[in-house]
């Protein structure tokens, strides 16, 4: 069956081309030659000399004919013949001279003459040229007069091109032999492999579905956190199927027309009608799952209306085989979404982030594309590298290995454990500046002292369990203290912890979260006074106001009734109760990194020496004052 796909894809053949190119070339020609007319052959002698006018009454008896071209233009042409003479006379004046010439010399000597008729001018072109006219002159003289012309029509080719709702939609279209990757590279993610084979098996079977009454399949949520594979998926669903991709971002349908989104949609969705079977897949379409009706606006939800409208037109013989991919960093979980578009996918897969185990091998699987004696294995602890990635995307861990590779081949080393964790700071964290603190001794010692109050506030608990300074330094998620700044955080200095895969805090794991967070400025308290205490502590505030809301308003922990009271109250909500558990948290937390002010000051020298201590420095120090004690 004819459709525009095949007809595109003979416009990519060379021969095809060139014999369409040689058949609009001799139509060209054929319709220029029979409109062509046949040119007087008779010799032209141009001239400006107006004696050759003047003179027309003394040979007026050897006069056949004389005519005026273009009398009311600012160059008149006279054209005549003599008899007995081969040649035709043009002589071309001024327009004001025409004037004088006329009325002086043909009309007072009763001259005959008429005005060149448009018949005669096509048959005679050559006495309207002058000498020194050729094509270049001819092609800038018709520049000159319409270069406004130009730019307008250049203009609004543009405008139909660019700016009209619709036209500008920018889809990339990949056939399977472009397509790269394979199911293997999804290291891990059995749960979401087994949904993709389920899905390419409902595509594959579509009658035996149909028989359940499952008749539109084709419709696939993908959602979960940025760099998680879902663009991936697509690629690896439709090189499997071996179908065509077409691929568009949910914000560059929007024009700033109204309109603009559904035309572009519409477009996007005839490109896929006519190739018959593919897939289109709209990433970054969290916004087209909103609830529809939030704005005054009735357009505003024109654009998710079109596409409830296609997702549904699965039914029709005219989209019978194109298969919607739709990818969404955002689910139904986490954020309020319209029901009407939800239930139009019939399949839903929803990513997550890698386990430790999933880390190690995706780590392992990114370094061992490199060369031979790139990476130094038997000094390469991925167990530990996994652990301290926790809740990093698959894409941000392949950055990590990455900018491994990058510090590798500036310092001319291997890549190996230190080199991993440099990356990973440098990833996450961003670069760090010595030089911004270096001459600040006393902001310096004030940061010292904010990140150390950090760490004891955070080994804290498990001292007071009585457990010693090895096992405290087992439990620790600690990996190093620094007094460096990093621009990207705002921060003189900063503790850098290994995060946990478990999502799910107690109240307790909490609390000792809050308290941790208030060990910066305790410490800051305890060392300078109530009156000493620098903004350096905003954004810990920050954190520990936003847990302790969650805490009190939204979680009820502190209460027998568990409801979310946010819902209920105003912008004072719970505020008292959240002040009195601050109070309470805080005055622990002051209370508390008393007990420590002298391994503190003692390890603030130290790091106000070196910049920078790890884990297995500090608890060495802290070993080495226990033995003194």
């Amino acid at each position: 069956m004819f459709t525009l796909h095949k007809l595109q894809s003979a416009l990519r053949n060379n021969y095809v081309r060139a014999a369409l190119l040689a058949l609009t070339v001799s139509l060209a020609i054929l319709l220029g030659l029979r409109a062509e007319v046949p040119q007087d052959s008779t010799p032209v002698l141009r001239s400006q000399d107006i004696a050759l006018v003047t003179a027309l009454p003394s040979r007026r008896a050897q006069l056949e004919y004389l005519l005026v071209a273009a009398p009311q233009s600012e160059a008149p042409r006279y054209i005549f013949k003599f008899k007995q003479d081969d040649k035709l006379y043009v002589v071309k004046v001024p327009g004001t001279t025409h004037l004088s010439l006329e009325r002086e010399v043909l009309l007072r000597n009763n001259i005959p003459y008429a005005i060149a008729r448009d018949d005669y001018l096509a048959s005679h072109k050559a006495v309207m040229q002058d000498d020194d006219d050729n094509k270049l002159a001819r092609v800038l003289g018709f520049l000159s007069r319409h270069v406004i012309d130009i730019l307008l029509v250049g203009l609004a080719l543009f405008l139909l091109k660019q700016a009209l709702p619709g036209m500008g939609v920018s889809a990339t279209v990949l056939t399977p032999d472009q397509l790269g990757g394979s199911m293997d590279d999804l290291i891990g993610m059995e749960d979401i492999k087994q949904e993709v084979l389920h899905l390419e098996d409902m595509i594959r079977n579509r009658a035996l579905y149909k028989e359940h009454a499952i008749d539109k399949p084709f419709n696939v949520m993908l959602t979960g956190p940025a760099g998680t594979g879902k663009t991936k998926l697509a690629g690896y669903l439709a090189k499997r199927l071996d179908i065509p991709l077409i691929q568009a971002s949910a914000s560059a349908l929007e024009s700033g027309y109204v309109g603009g989104g559904s035309k572009a949609l519409h477009a996007l969705y005839r490109k896929a009608c006519a190739r018959g079977k593919c897939i289109i897949f709209l990433d970054e379409a969290q916004g087209l799952f909103m609830p529809r009706g939030r704005g005054e606006k009735k357009w505003e939800d024109d654009t998710a209306n079109t596409l409830l409208g296609l997702l549904d037109g699965v039914r029709s013989d005219k989209g019978e085989g194109v298969i919607w991919v739709v990818a969404s960093n955002f689910d139904e979980a986490s954020t309020r979404m319209d029901e009407a578009m939800l239930r139009r996918f019939s399949v839903k897969i929803n990513f997550r982030l890698p386990n430790k185990a999933e880390r190690r091998e995706l780590l392992r699987s990114f370094l061992a594309r490199k060369a031979d004696g790139c990476v130094d294995w038997d000094d390469l602890q991925l167990d530990h590298v996994a652990e301290i990635t926790a809740n990093l995307s698959p894409a941000v861990l392949q950055t990590v290995v990455e900018r491994a590779s990058m510090l590798a081949i500036q310092e001319n080393k291997i890549i190996n454990t230190e080199l991993m964790f440099r990356a990973f700071e440098r990833a996450t964290i961003g670069l760090t500046d010595r030089a911004t603190t270096a001459e600040k001794t006393r902001q310096r010692e004030r940061v010292a002292l904010h990140e150390l109050g950090h760490f004891f506030m955070q080994i804290d608990p498990w001292l007071r369990e009585g457990l010693s300074l090895a096992e405290v330094k087992e439990r620790s998620p600690l990996l190093k203290i620094s007094t460096e700044s990093v621009s990207k955080l705002g921060a003189l200095g900063y503790v850098l912890s290994a995060s946990d895969d478990v999502a799910l805090r107690t109240l307790e794991e909490l609390e000792r979260d809050v308290i941790q967070l208030y060990g910066g400025v305790a410490a800051e308290e305890l060392f300078y006074g109530p009156r000493g205490i620098s903004v350096g502590s905003q954004n810990d505030i920050e954190k520990a106001t936003s847990m302790l809301d969650l805490m009190v308003n939204k979680l009820s922990m502190y209460s027998r009734s568990k409801i979310d009271h946010s819902h209920f109250k105003g912008k004072e909500a719970g505020l008292d109760q959240v002040q009195a558990k601050a109070d309470e948290l805080y005055s622990y937390t002051l209370k508390a990194i008393a007990d420590y002010r002298e391994p503190i000051e003692q390890l603030k020298g130290v790091l106000m020496d070196q910049y920078v201590l790890s884990k297995d420095a500090i608890f060495a120090l802290l070993e080495q004052q226990k033995l003194k004690d």
